[in-house]
């Protein structure tokens, strides 16, 4: 859009703070208004011309036709559902006048209209839907070429078509050809389109469905996508057919949905189905370079990469190979995080890495300052992301205001290898050795100090991220095998690693929101979709292309998958509940019990069927121990009190019998992974956040879509208070409502955005959950504030609770929704700009939503 000649007004005044460029500016703005009034008077003759049919488009096959906005008319009456008497044609008619030129091809016609109905999103969710029907429409038109009426039966017909187009054009895997194509057409229901809104729509035209690399046409619709997927992942079944349908069912109905990897690549000629992959780098110079390519390979089939870097000796440590003394990690993090720049994931997304630190190597201090922007850019990596792997000792020294020692790991190569109780002793004896000058590196410093300078740069940079080291490895069902080293690109996967294994996570996620029927969970439908999902996900495992062979070696001996879950905050608003209350607690608890007892119970069925994974004998679920069973061993390795409530509402004796019975097919059965593409695609809330705001514009790699909460509308609606004042007030609030006068209070408390809610209750919200999960939770942390004791006493809070990891710490901006629609001297300040002086150093760093390149894990 132009900017008008008031709006580069205000841009000067606020812009220019001396007099050297007023004249040139002053030039521009006169030129610009003069501008204007052109394009005024050529706009007034083009809608003339259009009411009068003079205008001319020019169609697919280049043929020349009159403009006609009653065929426009038509076009909307299509794809318009009956009851929606919201949708203003007429002005939506009114507005493609004024866009409209001379000559337009069709193309532009089509784009035209999806964007003026886009425009009028935030006006009612309807037009958000209509513009979805619109962009499936276009996608339909293309496969069917323009000539061929758009029918159920016509789409049908040309998926078996587009099945086979796709594998002669070496797109997709031959053995699709398999299936019973013609039985698989039939079940294709494209009234489930109506299901997805203009950024699941948009995201998934632009994004996921497959297309000619050359021509860019597409192989398939949506729902023909949602297919193409279940045939992939059904590609080793028994029933191929069969399991391909039941697989297409639940997520064409957007019950469940397998991570954007997995949509990406099913059913392709080279499957990489997996999310996220986690190594761990050994000290020496050929490893560490093996690593650096082996993140490349992963990173190149879309894959993040989480890298453990603890084995790395540190500065000014000897190597004795050559007599020298070492960089120690930085040097080497300056070269992953540029091989990560270098990678395009797919071509669909970028590379993303993050590497991981334990608290007491020697180079940690200038780990921490990795994100900084400022100081020598040889030893800053902007691109990859950094976290802590935290001992509990640390924290325990924290509270007791204690000393901390840092070390070199060739001094002490067993500290990175164990945990609990036997990593305090060995610590505690290696500090002796110190002390007694028996280390060449070794430093003591106040833990509160370095604790202080984690915090800050948190804060500053949101990176490193907090993570800890004992939960993740005490709570961990494979404990007899190996070490979880540390987690991945988001913070949800804690599996073992070693220079032999390759951690891998393959992820899909239950949309809760579609399962909260008539005001309550269908507990049956949950199960029901959990049993398809587990079968879906252990598919993965054999029929993943593994671009390494520690992946698939790590992969196929234990087969740990991720079910995570989606939709929490629409599930809460479905049931009436608020995010901050002893309710929300008890759904999360309830709720991922539900799962993970379905979770369970269908892996150690598919064992049952398929035989259990190969290192099985010996791990807890071995020995009759289940993930709300290692609280309590957590609480005793740590010597504290684990402030979780144990309770249970399920008996779970029938997984036990069957795990005795039959074992486990997957070490790892459950993650929360951030879930920031594949919730857009279904249509709900990301993961288990809280609403980012009510309104608000969230960019991707598909474009900028206007966000609204259907709900808050809805209710608004409903209390008759919806209407363009309210709108106008809703943006000018950058979506808050707690201060607009004349909302009842429970529909504010209900519809707090995740700033106005203390983090506390998310914390134990998520520790409530997590008793359930055998691995963790992408759990980001909201700040509002500045205060570093505050900012602590979140962390500590979330320590205690036992949690296992956090993810990105989030600060509340400067940045707000646009306004120029808004007479914003009628409204005063906004809560944002009463915080400004607060917080003016600070970023909005809203997992996904303000970052257009970063979709890491789902």
């Amino acid at each position: 859009r132009v900017p008008t000649v008031e709006e580069i007004q205000n841009m000067v005044e606020r812009v220019l703070m001396d007099g050297e460029y007023v004249d040139v500016a002053k030039a521009y703005i006169i030129y610009r208004y003069e501008h204007e009034k052109i394009r005024e008077k050529k706009q007034e003759e083009i809608i003339e011309k259009a009411g009068s049919g003079g205008l001319t488009v020019v169609k697919r096959d280049g043929s020349v036709v009159p403009f006609s906005l009653e065929n426009i008319r038509r076009r909307f009456s299509y794809v318009i559902e009956k009851n929606e008497t919201v949708i203003d044609i007429d002005g939506i008619l009114a507005q493609i006048q004024r866009e409209v030129f001379d000559g337009m091809t069709t193309v532009d016609v089509e784009r035209t209209l999806i964007m003026v109905v886009r425009t009028m999103i935030e006006i009612d969710p309807a037009y958000s839907y209509l513009a979805a029907r619109l962009v499936i429409a276009g996608v339909n038109k293309e496969i069917l070429g323009a000539k061929t009426e758009m029918t159920d039966q016509a789409l049908r017909d040309v998926f078996k078509v587009q099945i086979r187009k796709a594998v002669i054009d070496e797109r997709l895997d031959p053995r699709l050809l398999v299936f019973d194509i013609d039985r698989l057409a039939k079940e294709l229901d494209f009234s489930r389109d109506g299901q997805h809104n203009y950024l699941s729509a948009q995201t998934l035209s632009d994004r996921y469905i497959t297309r000619n690399p050359e021509t860019k046409k597409p192989y398939e619709n949506i729902q023909m996508f949602w297919m193409r997927v279940a045939m992939g992942l059904a590609l080793l079944e028994k029933d191929k057919t069969g399991k391909a349908i039941e697989f297409y069912h639940i997520m064409s109905q957007l019950l469940y949905v397998p991570s954007t990897p997995t949509l990406f690549h099913s059913g392709t000629n080279h499957a990489q189905m997996s999310s996220c992959y986690l190594t761990s780098v050994e000290d020496s110079l050929d490893h560490i370079f093996k690593s650096i390519s082996d993140n490349a390979q992963l990173s190149k089939w879309s894959g993040g990469i989480g890298n453990d870097w603890t084995n790395l000796r540190g500065t000014g440590a000897l190597i004795r190979g050559t007599g020298v003394e070492s960089q120690g990690i930085i040097p080497f993090l300056k070269i992953a995080n540029d091989t990560t720049m270098a990678i395009n994931r797919s071509g669909r997304r970028r590379g993303a890495t993050c590497a991981y630190l334990e608290t007491w190597h020697w180079d940690i201090e200038d780990f921490l300052e990795l994100r900084k922007n400022t100081g020598d850019e040889r030893r800053r990596t902007p691109d990859m992301n950094t976290s802590n792997w935290i001992p509990d000792l640390f924290m325990k020294r924290i509270v007791s205001d204690g000393d901390w020692s840092l070390f070199s790991p060739d001094e002490t190569p067993d500290l990175h290898h164990i945990y609990g109780k036997e990593f305090e002793e060995a610590y505690i004896a290696y500090e002796k050795k110190g002390e007694a000058g028996e280390l060449k590196l070794y430093k003591k410093i106040k833990a509160k100090d370095l604790w202080k300078k984690m915090i800050t740069m948190l804060f500053e940079t949101g990176h490193p991220w907090i993570t800890w080291k004992d939960p993740s490895n005490i709570r961990s069902p494979q404990d007899h095998v190996g070490v979880v080293h540390n987690s991945n690109l988001c913070t949800e996967i804690t599996l073992n690693t070693s220079a032999d294994e390759t951690a891998v996570c393959n992820l899909g996620s239950i949309n809760l929101e579609r399962h909260v029927i008539d005001g309550k969970l269908d507990k049956e439908k949950v199960a029901s979709t959990v049993r398809i999902g587990m079968r879906m996900l252990d598919n993965v495992v054999d029929l993943n292309f593994y671009p390494t062979k520690e992946a698939k070696n790590s992969n196929m001996r234990h087969r740990p998958i991720g079910l995570g879950v989606m939709g929490f905050q629409n599930a809460l608003y479905k049931l009436g509940i608020t995010f901050d209350s002893k309710e929300s607690i008890s759904f999360a608890d309830t709720s991922m019990e539900l799962i993970s007892y379905h979770a369970i119970l269908s892996s150690s069925q598919l064992a049952k069927e398929r035989g259990s994974y190969k290192t099985f004998k010996g791990s807890k679920w071995d020995r009759n121990i289940l993930p709300l069973d290692t609280l309590d061993l957590l609480e005793k390795e740590r010597g504290e009190e684990i402030t979780v409530s144990r309770d249970s509402v399920l008996d779970w004796a029938p997984v036990r019998e069957s795990i005795a019975l039959y074992g486990m097919r997957n070490s790892n059965c459950m993650s929360v992974a951030p879930t920031a593409t594949i919730s857009n695609v279904s249509v709900t809330s990301p993961t288990i956040e809280p609403m980012y705001k009510n309104i608000y514009v969230k960019s991707n790699q598909a474009g900028d879509f206007t966000v609204v909460n259907p709900y808050l509308i809805a209710e608004l609606k409903e209390k008759q208070l919806w209407d363009s004042e309210m709108l106008n007030n809703l943006k000018f609030h950058d979506g808050s409502i707690a201060s607009i006068a004349g909302i009842p209070q429970e529909i504010k408390d209900k519809y707090k955005e995740v700033f106005e809610i203390d983090m506390h209750w998310l914390i134990t919200i998520a520790a409530h959950r997590g008793k359930w999960i055998d691995q963790s939770q992408s759990l980001n942390i909201y700040f509002r504030g500045t205060s570093g004791r505050e900012l602590h006493d979140v962390y500590m809070h979330a320590w205690k609770s036992g949690l296992k990891t956090t993810y990105y710490l989030r600060t509340l901006g400067i940045s707000q929704v646009e306004k120029s629609t808004v007479q914003t001297q009628n409204f005063g300040s906004t809560h944002l700009r009463q915080d400004t002086a607060k917080v003016a150093n600070t970023d909005v760093k809203l997992c996904k939503i303000e970052d257009p390149d970063c979709e890491a894990c789902q």
